[in-house]
C-alpha cells in the first residue's frame, strides 16, 4: 500500500485529490494538511510514501516547506502547480529544490479531463513511490565536475539529442551545466512539460549554464554550443533546410506524450545517421525507443541512464531491455561521456 500525504490549502482540492487517489486499491491517503508547517509535522510523524504538495498556501507556503522536508525528511514530493507563467517559474525552483515531479491543477475541464487527471495523478504517485530517494539535486551538485573538451580533437559526431520525462530537469541541469563554452556540437533537448514550462526551464537552463540554452523556435537552424529544448506544446524534429539544418515543429496526435521523444530522435537519426549521439534519461513510459531503435540502426551511438540514478526507470529501461544502448551509466557520468565519445 503506497500511504500518502496530500497538502493543500483549499479543502475542496484536498477532496478532490483524495477521492482521485483511493481510486486505486493500492493508494492510501493517510493524512491531509492545509499549509506547509502542518504537513512538515504530518510528515514526520506519519512518514507517507509520497506527498502531493501545492504551492501557493498560507502560514508556510510549498516551497518554504520542500526545502524544510527535504532537509529534514526527504521523501518523493509531486508538486501541484497552476499553469501560468508565475506557477511554471515557481515549479522549477521545486524541481531543484528535489521536487521529482509536478502536475498542473487545471483539473476542471469536464469528465474526460478530470478522467485523464486522474490517471495522470495516479501514475505519478505509483512510479516515484516504487523509488524513495534521497535528495537528488544535493547528490548531483556533489558528484558534478566540469568536463574539458579537447580542441585538438575532431568529432567523430555532429549532434547530441536527449529525451527525458519524470525527474528529467535536475538531471538535464546536471548535464547541461558540466558542458563547456566551446561545446562542438548542437544539441536538442525533448523533455515531457507544457509550453510555459519548457520556457522557464529553458531560461533558468541557460542562466546556469556555460553553453546556451533556449526553448526552440520553429525553423530554427541549429549550431555548435547551442542547446535547443522543444516547445512543451509541439513535437520537434529536425530537417534539411538548404544547406542548413533546423528544428521542425509539427501536432501528431499519434504521440502521446509531448513533446515527443521519439519524434525528435526518429528524425535525428533520419538526418543525422552514424553521426548521432542519443541520449535518454530518466522517465515513466517507452518514450524514445521507436526513435532510437532507428538511431541505433544507422550506427548511431545511444546512452542510457541507469536505474539507480533515475527517478523513473522507464524510459531507459526500455531501451536497455531492446539491447540498444551502448552504454548504461549514472547521470554523473553521462557529461563525461558524451565528451570522450564526440
Amino acid at each position: 500500500m503506497i500511504r500518502v500525504i496530500v497538502v493543500d490549502d483549499s479543502s475542496f482540492m484536498r477532496s478532490i485529490l483524495t477521492r482521485m487517489l483511493e481510486k486505486d486499491k493500492d493508494i492510501k491517503v493517510v493524512e491531509t494538511a492545509a499549509n506547509g508547517e502542518e504537513a512538515i509535522d504530518k510528515i514526520e510523524r506519519v512518514k507517507p510514501d509520497v506527498v502531493t504538495l501545492d504551492i501557493e498556501m498560507p502560514v508556510m507556503n510549498g516551497i518554504e516547506a520542500l526545502t524544510k522536508i527535504m532537509a529534514t525528511n526527504p521523501v518523493p514530493v509531486i508538486v501541484l502547480s497552476a499553469l501560468t507563467r508565475e506557477g511554471a517559474e515557481v515549479t522549477m525552483e521545486a524541481l531543484n529544490l528535489g521536487a521529482c515531479d509536478f502536475m498542473t491543477k487545471d483539473i476542471s475541464d469536464g469528465p474526460l479531463g478530470m478522467a485523464s487527471k486522474e490517471a495522470e495523478l495516479i501514475g505519478k504517485v505509483k512510479d516515484v513511490a516504487k523509488r524513495k530517494f534521497s535528495f537528488l539535486v544535493r547528490r548531483l551538485e556533489l558528484l558534478k565536475r566540469p568536463v574539458l573538451i579537447n580542441r585538438d580533437k575532431r568529432s567523430k559526431h555532429a549532434v547530441l539529442s536527449i529525451g527525458a520525462s519524470t525527474g528529467g530537469p535536475p538531471a538535464l541541469q546536471h548535464i547541461l551545466t558540466s558542458f563547456p563554452q566551446n561545446f562542438p556540437v548542437p544539441i536538442v533537448i525533448a523533455q515531457h512539460m507544457p509550453k510555459l514550462f519548457t520556457q522557464s526551464f529553458a531560461r533558468r537552463l541557460n542562466g546556469l549554464s556555460q553553453i546556451e540554452v533556449k526553448e526552440a523556435e520553429d525553423k530554427e537552424p541549429l549550431r555548435p554550443g547551442l542547446a535547443l529544448i522543444a516547445p512543451g506544446d509541439v513535437h520537434m524534429g529536425l530537417k534539411k533546410n538548404g544547406k542548413d539544418i533546423t528544428v521542425d515543429f509539427v501536432k501528431d496526435a499519434q504521440y502521446v506524450y509531448r513533446p515527443s521523444v521519439d519524434h525528435l530522435m526518429f528524425s535525428t537519426a533520419q538526418i543525422y545517421d552514424s553521426s548521432a549521439i542519443g541520449v535518454i534519461l530518466t522517465g515513466m513510459g517507452n518514450d524514445g525507443l521507436v526513435g532510437l531503435k532507428e538511431l541505433k540502426r544507422r550506427n548511431g551511438f545511444v546512452i542510457a541512464q541507469d536505474e539507480e540514478t533515475c527517478v523513473v526507470f522507464g524510459m531507459p529501461k526500455a531501451v536497455i531491455n531492446a539491447n540498444i544502448a551502448d552504454v548504461v551509466l549514472p547521470i554523473e557520468r553521462i557529461s563525461e561521456e558524451i565528451i570522450r565519445v564526440l
